[in-house]
């Protein structure tokens, strides 16, 4: 356990963070997979949009990094489009 008072502080807010960031994560990863349960290729692409906002969210945050969000969702617009032929 910290000592002092500034060590106690950053403690409390790195507990925070991770809850923060686990949730957002969370939050993109299911959005992910539930685009690709999607059973038609126009719900797929709803979905999409579900997902991006939320990579885009967690990379805004510092969650994931930029290009990480980039490579996913180009990752998740392949095979979205994939269904739709």
């Amino acid at each position: 356990m910290p000592n002092k008072q500034n060590a106690k502080k950053a403690l409390r807010q790195a507990a925070k963070r991770a809850v923060l960031n686990k949730n957002r994560k969370n939050a993109f990863k299911t959005a992910i997979k539930t685009t690709l349960k999607a059973a038609t290729a126009v719900e797929a692409k709803k979905l999409a949009a579900t997902a991006q906002a939320a990579l885009d969210k967690a990379a805004k945050a510092g969650t994931i990094k930029k290009n990480t969000a980039a490579r996913r969702l180009s990752r998740l617009m392949k095979k979205v489009n994939k269904l739709a032929k």
